[in-house]
């Protein structure tokens, strides 16, 4: 009898090893390898071929999918427009975050209006979510539950009568027949994956899959289930915060980087229609330190408030203590400010926060990262009703960034009056009063109160 042959699998990257090592080889993880048998390959007939494709041209004509709208409204906006029959969403987020109580709340929103939703939770029993739905408010809602974690029972249970939506959480916790590996292995997510991605699309099923993350903030498992879904939604959020952020990393049938704001309530999660006034809400008047950005999230206008600290530093090397941003990012706007502009900024503490949760991750918020710490370094506070947006270069130059008319426009909406952006040969009509630059040294002089008359430019 022929020895069954045995694989050692990288559970962080998912690479193949023929024998165990201490270290993965591939991302260089250590004792990550864990033995697992291959699944069955199974024999395929190569005599008869494959079957015939049938070439459709380009220039086609075609119309965008219907979508199945969950009533959530930053839900759909993030998945763009809502859910696509056949396609596969992938949320991912903490534990503890709510990703079960938005995924229970779209099911009920849905099974409300009419379609069929299933939810199978490999975590928790039928009783539990039970609870959870009577606490929010919806035990009266449609939604069929079942408490599982064998996939070829679910979809073979579904396939005679499959549903509009399927939601199954989490898949960390699915597990196929035939692979000898524990929950949460690479392969057993893999398989698991594989299976309920052909079942939706051949029966044409939204399924809606839950995964945990790891501590690095990546969603547990092989890459591949990244590349394998449609959508890839990361749900983000401090726990004692009562704010929630969906996030779209990757997306088929919309827009990536869409964002999502939500409040956690004794009721479930909210809708935020307008985060910018609630990014803005806390604000306490003119503070030394303190400058809004109009920032970009997706398609949507976004203003937040950065908070910046500059403080003497009593240690060999200075703090740097970032929330919100990119450190590294930090790191070279105080080069340039300590460079290029003669600023003090080498022997000193700098602490930067962005209010409110929110993570920002675009350049153009270099400009305003600077304001907040001249604003610091020299106790002034930033003129009132101001926003600011704008890259910065190493050679201290202020870079245009896109979309600025909208983000104009929705300072204007929000009651601000002047805007401090990149100087550009023709600068969009707004109500604001604009005050562009071309360098940095410029802002530092605007900050001090030597800039010319309002509304012209800098030298």
């Amino acid at each position: 009898m022929a020895r069954e042959r045995r694989l050692y699998v990288c559970q962080g990257c998912g690479a193949v090893h023929a024998r165990w090592a201490g270290r993965c080889d591939a991302c260089g993880s250590w004792n990550s390898l864990a033995e697992e048998t291959p699944a069955g390959a199974g024999r395929r007939d190569r005599a008869r071929g494959g079957r015939r494709l049938e070439l459709v041209a380009l220039a086609g004509r075609t119309e965008p999918p219907p979508r199945l709208v969950t009533g959530i409204g930053e839900l759909d906006r993030v998945l763009g427009g809502g859910l696509v029959r056949g396609s596969v969403v992938l949320i991912g987020g903490d534990p503890g975050i709510g990703k079960s109580t938005l995924v229970l709340q779209a099911l009920a929103g849905l099974a409300a209006t009419g379609p069929r939703t299933v939810y199978v939770s490999g975590e928790e029993s039928v009783a539990q979510i039970q609870l959870r739905a009577r606490r929010l408010g919806l035990a009266d809602a449609p939604v069929e539950l079942a408490a599982t974690t064998e996939v070829e029972a679910v979809v073979d249970t579904l396939a005679a009568d499959p549903p509009a939506v399927l939601a199954v959480d989490s898949v960390q916790t699915a597990m196929v027949e035939g692979i000898e590996a524990a929950p949460g292995t690479v392969s057993q997510i893999r398989a698991a994956a594989d299976l309920l991605v052909r079942f939706a699309k051949r029966r044409e099923v939204a399924v809606l899959l839950v995964g945990h993350v790891t501590k690095e903030g990546q969603i547990a498992g092989p890459r591949v289930l990244e590349h394998m879904v449609d959508t890839v939604l990361y749900f983000e959020g401090e726990r004692g915060h009562q704010y929630r952020l969906l996030r779209a990393v990757k997306n088929r049938f919309g827009a990536t980087h869409e964002l999502g704001v939500f409040e956690m309530r004794d009721r479930g999660l909210v809708p935020v229609d307008d985060p910018s006034a609630l990014f803005l809400g806390d604000r306490r008047g003119r503070v030394a330190g303190s400058c809004v950005f109009a920032g970009i999230e997706g398609t949507r206008p976004v203003l937040v408030e950065v908070q910046a600290l500059v403080s003497p530093s009593v240690l060999a090397t200075p703090r740097r203590t970032v929330v919100g941003w990119d450190a590294g990012r930090l790191a070279m706007v105080l080069a340039v400010l300590e460079t290029r502009c003669g600023l003090p900024l080498a022997g000193r503490d700098v602490y930067l926060n962005v209010a409110g949760g929110l993570r920002i991750q675009e350049p153009a918020a270099d400009l305003a990262v600077a304001a907040a710490l001249v604003s610091a370094l020299h106790g002034t506070p930033l003129p009132p009703e101001c926003v600011v947006f704008g890259e910065v270069g190493l050679a201290g130059e202020v870079r245009p960034v896109a979309m600025t008319e909208a983000r104009l426009a929705e300072a204007a909406r929000l009651g601000f009056e002047r805007a401090v952006l990149p100087r550009t040969p023709r600068l969009p009509a707004t109500p604001l009063e604009p005050v562009p630059v071309r360098r940095l040294v410029e802002l530092v002089r605007f900050l001090a109160g030597d800039a010319r008359p309002r509304g012209r430019a800098l030298p």
